[in-house]
């Protein structure tokens, strides 16, 4: 697994952005259609063959809803004759095909003969080796432009979490550290405004990733909510400057891991009162 394959990974498992995974499930679709028509015509855009069959006649637009939004598609005419993706054709399950071929291409590695398979199954005639090529650069770019991204105005609150995945590198299976960051701005819109792999959880990892925040923008943090591990609290003390609240989560698990199972979710109930309470001398004394 290459380090944008991590990212798309846990993108994902934290819910994604919207527009962001939108516009890759729509460059994906189309690049499956221009390589479907090259196919049909025997020849690429502006390319002279021999064994042409017609020419490209300009697009029609056609939308697509999926579970990461409407999908704005243009489909290629042909001269003579008429194209229409097998994806779109009525009662057609694409959904799950469309997400195949982007975990594949992504998370799997970007083998050829599965991506072509999976083009197969969608009701195309398969995609070339430039195609996959074409496709996985376009993917990369949007990924790093995503990352890159200038922050603008004000983000009160921001949360910090991390998860450890496993990868193979140098032959070997090794345990490398994913850590997200997301923010919600002075309009209560949330965003994921930071992913990045690293060796461990070390301060100084945590540190880099924070200052990074900070370059593209990152400003107006008053609250940082995240686990209580002691390189993070550092890090967002000497970076951030904001006042660090433990997570809920994160002291429900710790909370519970003093309890037997079976008294686990009675524990949990009881302990969840503290925070329905109203103001803090209430949860002072519903806590002791």
């Amino acid at each position: 697994m290459t380090e944008d394959r991590l990212l798309i990974e846990e993108l994902a498992a934290k819910g994604g952005q919207p527009d962001f995974l939108r516009s890759i499930a729509e460059n994906v679709l189309q690049l499956i259609m221009e390589a479907d028509v090259d196919g049909l015509i025997g020849a690429g855009r502006h390319e002279r063959s021999g064994e042409r069959a017609t020419w490209r006649n300009g697009y029609r637009d056609r939308s697509l809803d999926t579970r990461v939004g409407t999908l704005n598609l243009k489909i290629p005419k042909l001269r003579a004759g008429s194209y229409f993706p097998g994806f779109l054709e009525p009662r057609k399950m694409v959904e799950k095909a469309l997400v195949a071929v982007i975990q594949e291409a992504w998370i799997g590695g970007v083998s050829t003969r599965r991506v072509d398979e999976l083009v197969q199954a969608m009701g195309m005639t398969g995609i070339s080796k430039s195609t996959v090529s074409k496709l996985c650069k376009d993917i990369d770019e949007r990924v790093h432009a995503f990352l890159k991204r200038p922050l603008t105005g004000e983000w009160p609150y921001l949360w910090l979490d991390a998860t450890y995945l496993k990868v193979r590198e140098g032959g070997r299976i090794i345990s490398v550290a994913a850590i997200i960051a997301m923010a919600v701005n002075t309009e209560g819109r949330r965003e994921i405004v930071g992913l990045h792999i690293g060796p461990s959880e070390a301060e100084v990892f945590w540190s880099d990733f924070l200052k990074d925040l900070v370059r593209r923008g990152l400003t107006g943090v008053k609250l940082v909510i995240s686990d209580a591990h002691e390189g993070l609290k550092g890090a967002i003390t000497r970076v951030m400057g904001a006042t660090w609240q433990r997570c809920r989560v994160h002291f429900m698990r710790n909370a519970l891991s003093y309890v037997p199972k079976g008294q686990n979710t009675v524990v949990a109930a009881a302990i969840r009162q503290v925070f329905l309470q109203p103001d803090q001398k209430s949860a002072t004394q519903v806590w002791r």
